[in-house]
């Protein structure tokens, strides 16, 4: 079952506002065995809303529109719809009470612009919006279902799980979709495929690979179309698991895990805390394990030491060791690494300095340097990275690999995990 999704609205155009409709009515759909087969913007106009209507209707049995509901004369979607299935404009009671009553009850006056939602195109199914004034509708064209809806992410999304869902479901009969998705750190892509080459090739015909590469990870998913579920699953399962072996320490985990997820699902589950002493990533790595919710069962503070001086006087940095070999070296990481450790209790201390850049960095140690430091209760790991020029970047990049070193030390990776760092 195919579906295509249309977002209507000039300022998603010009980049005002940024299209999280389609990304999470793709995710509902899909989980829900519904393929979507493209997403289109098009401009609040009524020959682009006809044309892209049109062109779904050829190639998708679902076509999903968002936006161009609202009462001003820039939204035209309703009255563009009405006019492409020769519908006229009817009052809908129901809808007219509705928003009488939500007017009302937000003291908003009961114009003539209000009163127009209430007009809906004659012959189509009216999807009542609980929590707003536009309604949704739901329009049936040679065995195909166009819905029309706010653009207004919450009203949209009650509409899609209350009332759409349940419709198509009894329009249509739809067979099983699953993904499931591994994320991986510290491999290249060319690297990581070229270690999977065997496992991917052996993979049963009925699953299907995908790689998708971010700044942070990448992540392979597994997916299987039109399916039986439960042998689907099971497949995945088995396919992930022979995975295990071959990236035992590469694989953070499934679906949304992340780098700090991991670390701090390990903490717990030993028992064990953490505490970071931060210079370059300006206390970006104890954000990120702090915006997990739990994360005060093993984080127990951090130190932002931006100024040699707060090194010194609150991590112990030896001013010898600052003058000698500047704040960004191995002696200066390990010193924070360990001064955090000391002064919080910590089981691990964690720590970054570098030069993020865009200026400030030398012939012996360019832009984008970054020395990390564990420290755990028996020694010091010191790893040196050299990134790129871009400061918010290499920000991102330094915190992603201190925390992914501190999860190699809590899975147990041979050589401190060293050996399986690639970038």
């Amino acid at each position: 079952m195919l579906a295509e999704i249309i977002t209507i609205g000039d300022e998603i155009l010009i980049g005002q506002i940024v299209d999280t409709n389609s990304a999470w009515i793709g995710q509902t759909l899909n989980a829900r065995g519904i393929q979507i087969h493209q997403i289109t913007s098009v401009s609040d106009a009524p020959e682009p809303i006809i044309q892209a209507v049109n062109d779904a209707l050829s190639r998708a049995d679902i076509v999903l529109c968002t936006g161009g509901l609202g009462p001003t004369k820039d939204d035209l979607t309703k009255h563009t719809l009405a006019r492409m299935f020769h519908m006229k404009l009817v009052r809908n009671e129901e809808v007219y009470e509705q928003v009488r009553r939500m007017t009302a009850l937000r003291h908003i006056a009961f114009n003539e612009l209000n009163q127009s939602q209430a007009l809906v195109p004659e012959g189509c199914t009216v999807l009542p919006n609980r929590c707003g004034t536009a309604p949704g509708m739901w329009f049936e064209h040679q065995g195909k279902v166009i819905v029309s809806m706010p653009g207004v992410p919450f009203e949209m999304k009650v509409l899609i799980e209350e009332q759409v869902l349940p419709r198509l479901e009894t329009y249509f009969h739809f067979e099983s979709i699953v993904h499931q998705t591994a994320i991986t750190y510290g491999l290249a892509e060319s690297i990581l495929a070229e270690r999977i080459a065997a496992w991917e090739s052996a993979l049963p015909a009925s699953l299907h690979l995908a790689y998708l590469p971010s700044a942070l990870n990448i992540r392979l998913r597994l997916s299987a179309y039109q399916v039986d579920r439960t042998t689907a699953e099971a497949q995945i399962a088995q396919a992930f698991a022979a995975l295990e072996q071959i990236l035992p320490y590469n694989i953070l985990g499934y679906g949304d895990a992340t780098l700090e997820s991991a670390v701090g699902a390990l903490l717990q589950q030993r028992g064990e805390s953490v505490a970071t002493a931060e210079s370059c990533t300006g206390g970006n790595v104890a954000h990120r394990l702090t915006a997990l919710p739990g994360a005060s069962n093993y984080f127990l503070g951090g130190v932002v030491s931006y100024a040699n001086t707060v090194k010194e006087s609150l991590l112990g940095v030896d001013p010898e060791i600052l003058r000698r070999e500047g704040a960004v070296s191995r002696p200066v990481a390990e010193s924070m690494a360990e001064g955090v450790r000391r002064i919080t209790g910590a089981t691990y201390g964690i720590a970054t300095t570098g030069i993020a850049g865009p200026s400030g960095g030398s012939a012996e140690k360019p832009v984008g340097t970054v020395w990390m430091a564990v420290a755990t209760p028996t020694e010091t790991i010191a790893l040196k990275m050299v990134f790129g020029s871009i400061r918010q970047q290499n920000i991102e990049r330094a915190s992603s690999n201190i925390l992914n070193l501190l999860r190699l030390q809590l899975c147990g990776a041979p050589n401190h995990g060293l050996d399986t760092l690639q970038y």
